[in-house]
């Protein structure tokens, strides 16, 4: 590095997100936060060539530095230039997991390349970065872009596999004895779990990695998480900053014929009129389900806007099919401008940002949480894997979210009148509907406090976390 980094009065940053597309936006955020906090601090974001070559960074002084590690899906039986999980099917992604691991070598051989200290701030997925930290006398965090209640429960189940042990469908966390899950809540891949296989040994590798941190950054707020947080605080054994929300800055307006499309429907309809539905960019539900969903977003007579993926288990690169969907729906509820299918991707933040749009059916991903209620939309939760299904947990306790189904196995099933149950239930002049817009008005005020100010619980967190680094480092 630099010779100037010797003499640097701030830590050198290493930021080390994973390879997601759901992962990568908080750090660059983050990275931006730094800036604002310890102007001319040095920030590195590492990462695949690839993956670098697709960001657009925050304007920041001095700029972000990129470096670049090798990487080469190919030797670990995965496609030639498979640098992200969106690149994969879900039943790949253990492989991409234990790929992952190979970029050990040269981010070591990077971090003892700086003659400053360093601060490593790393994805849990890349837990080994603790050692690495260790050996090179570093200061390291563990940046969590999920939240603290859904990643606590979703690390304590790898760890202990409850699920295995339970005689019935409804069971307590080793852990965390007042948190009961039913075997609904329990991804597919944790169902099949038998604590000797690869998931399994990945994960229970990445959570005891993660203990030897000093210290967690949460991508939540602390006035909305704070049983979460002392529940990551025994799970790791160290201080969790809540330092949320850390979201994605809103894409640009494009001039594309699709984006112009998507906000002139919008703006044809009444405010909070607009369902908005969308299962994230990782995932999909089977065909099945799909066909019901159609057939309950019909019969609710409620607006729609939903972004279609194809069904689980085909490749989203060869577009979407019309027998997919019901015979004649989109052509039926297009006529009635009812309805607006998006085929791919669509300006989701955008799209919840929009006076029209009056709620969220989501897979419950973190991120798309965050984005939701920070314009004050309520959810209508299907989780789909991962921690998704605890953090539907969490915004069912917060009053801002009812779930219509769970999973998209062949076991899940989801009815036409439970879909329109639920649509009428949250976007109409319901008490539960009124309930709810409240109670997402509230906590998208929470959010903004987080950080209004440098009093504001998470810049006073984030602030709090450098001053532990700088400390540790002089």
């Amino acid at each position: 590095m630099a010779a100037e980094d010797a003499g640097s009065q701030h830590p050198h940053v290493v930021l080390f997100p994973f390879l997601a597309r759901g992962h990568i936006p908080a750090f660059l955020r983050l990275a931006g936060l730094l800036h604002e906090l310890r102007p001319g601090i040095t920030v590195t974001l590492v990462s695949t060539a690839r993956i670098l070559a697709s960001l657009s960074l925050p304007p920041t002084h001095p700029p972000i530095r990129l470096h670049a590690l090798p990487f080469a899906p190919a030797d670990h039986g995965l496609p030639p230039g498979a640098d992200s999980l969106a690149d994969l099917h879900v039943h790949q992604f253990i492989a991409f997991f234990q790929a992952s691991e190979s970029l050990r070598p040269a981010f070591e051989g990077f971090v003892s390349g700086i003659r400053s200290p360093v601060c490593i701030v790393a994805d849990a997925f890349f837990g080994w970065t603790a050692d690495v930290a260790r050996a090179h006398r570093a200061f390291h965090a563990t940046f969590l872009t999920g939240g603290a209640f859904g990643f606590a429960v979703f690390f304590s189940v790898w760890e202990h596999l409850p699920h295995t042990r339970a005689a019935g469908d409804e069971f307590p966390l080793p852990d965390f004895p007042s948190v009961v899950l039913h075997r609904t809540q329990i991804p597919r891949y944790i169902l099949a779990a038998t604590g000797a296989d690869p998931w399994s040994a990945f994960f229970r590798r990445v959570i005891s990695f993660c203990r030897k941190t000093d210290a967690v950054l949460v991508n939540t707020v602390q006035e909305l998480e704070s049983s979460g947080l002392d529940m990551l605080r025994r799970t790791f054994g160290v201080q969790p900053w809540a330092v949320g929300p850390i979201l994605a800055a809103p894409t640009t307006p494009s001039a594309s014929h699709d984006d112009a499309g998507i906000f002139r429907w919008l703006d044809a309809h009444p405010p909070r009129s607009v369902l908005y539905i969308s299962f994230g960019s990782q995932n999909s539900i089977n065909a099945d389900q799909m066909t019901e969903l159609a057939r309950g977003l019909e019969a609710s007579g409620r607006p729609f806007l939903w972004v279609l993926r194809p069904p689980l288990g085909l490749d989203a690169k060869d577009g979407f099919k019309p027998e997919w969907l019901p015979a004649g729906f989109e052509e039926r509820t297009a006529e009635a401008n009812r309805g607006l299918l998006v085929r791919g991707w669509a300006p989701q933040v955008r799209i919840l940002a929009h006076p029209s749009t009056g709620a969220f059916m989501s897979h419950c991903g973190w991120n798309s949480i965050l984005e939701s209620l920070c314009h004050g939309v309520p959810v209508i939760g299907w989780p789909l894997g991962a921690e998704q299904f605890f953090n539907a947990m969490v915004a069912v306790e917060w009053g801002v979210c009812v779930e219509v189904a769970r999973g998209n196995m062949e076991t899940s099933v989801v009815a036409m009148a439970a879909v329109a149950d639920a649509v009428g239930t949250v976007m109409g002049e319901t008490e539960k509907g009124g309930e709810m817009r409240r109670n997402a008005g509230v906590i998208a005020r929470a959010m903004v406090a987080a950080w209004e100010g440098p009093r504001g619980s998470s810049a006073v967190s984030l602030e709090g976390f450098l001053g532990c680094v700088e400390t540790s480092v002089r």
